[in-house]
């Protein structure tokens, strides 16, 4: 039987300890707590030195005027400049004037490389001069978790062992260096789910950039529904889920390429669709905006292949 062996060493313990603090103490300058003028909710991260700050989008849709706190207790006004409820990350930016006020950037590092039990860190300020740190190490190397329960950040994620107090989310998860690899975004059955970093960074550019994230439109709302199993034999189908149509918007591309209310997509541009993300997910390929591409439905008992051309989504569409 093996045993694990635990040095009697002082000094190690120590030199561990250090190490921790240092490194909480140089991330702590760069999370701060996301507020309103009469509560604190939640955290975010100074994301550069132009005062764009990071938080998850479920934070701010609980607030009507916004402002962050500093880890000195200083309060900075902020407006959020744009926002992705998909993806569950949120953009604030600096309205002050203040140049006394000097924002810390955070340091981001390689979020596409980790392995389970990986040791991590956890910062937040949910109640501004105050950071607060838990720890532990990442629990899985999936980059997604399937199922609707995980709602709109099932991909791209970092699952770990480190508890998510409230107040956590909007907080970075750092390495042992003290660089980003995730955004804290929820805590469910005892374990911390973070947005990869680099999903973060992409995401980020584009809300910097247009407010809100580019994605191909098609003019249709759907719903998930179970195939039955006698129509998927029979249509030679490996999947048993597609989206149902629910209706199809004038003037579309939808309606353009011939699609009716009833029909049920499998797939899109040659890949299964079985549920709402994974149709979001080829929506946000931004090489099929305005390019005919094949669209699979079934129609009646019949399985049918359609050409329909993606536009650009204008921002109420996305």
């Amino acid at each position: 039987m093996n045993e694990i062996f635990i040095p009697n060493n002082k000094s190690a313990l120590v030199s561990l300890s250090e190490e921790i603090e240092n490194v909480a103490d140089k991330v702590s300058k760069s999370v701060v707590s996301v507020r309103s003028r009469s509560r604190a909710i939640g955290s975010g991260v100074v994301w550069n030195s132009d005062g764009l700050i990071v938080t998850c989008n479920h934070i701010v849709r609980k607030l009507d005027d916004y402002e962050v706190s500093l880890n000195n207790g200083r309060f900075l006004p902020v407006n959020v400049i744009g926002n992705d409820p998909y993806s569950d990350i949120a953009l604030l930016k600096s309205q002050s004037n203040d140049d006394s006020i000097s924002l810390n950037p955070i340091k981001v590092g390689d979020s596409e490389n980790l392995r389970a039990g990986q040791f991590v860190l956890a910062l937040a300020n949910p109640y501004g001069e105050y950071p607060s740190i838990t720890g532990g190490i990442i629990t899985s190397a999936r980059s997604s978790l399937g199922g609707s329960y995980w709602g709109t950040i099932a991909d791209n994620i970092v699952i770990t062992d480190a508890r998510l107090n409230p107040g956590y989310s909007g907080g970075p998860l750092v390495d042992v260096e003290g660089k980003m690899i995730g955004l804290n975004a929820a805590y469910v059955s005892s374990r911390g789910v973070a947005i990869r970093a680099s999903k973060v960074r992409a995401v980020t550019h584009q809300l910097a950039k247009d407010g809100a994230i580019n994605i191909a439109y098609l003019g249709i709302v759907t719903a998930e529904i179970s195939l039955p199993v006698e129509i998927g034999v029979r249509l030679g189908l490996a999947q048993r889920e597609g989206l149902i149509i629910l209706s199809v918007e004038n003037d579309t591309p939808a309606k353009k390429a011939g699609l009716l209310m009833g029909d049920i997509v499998v797939r899109l541009d040659d890949q299964p669709i079985t549920n709402i993300h994974n149709l979001r997910r080829q929506l946000l390929k931004q090489d099929i905006i305005g390019k005919s591409i094949s669209l699979d439905i079934i129609r009646g008992e019949k399985k049918i292949q359609l050409s329909i051309a993606p536009e650009k989504a204008s921002r109420d569409k996305r």
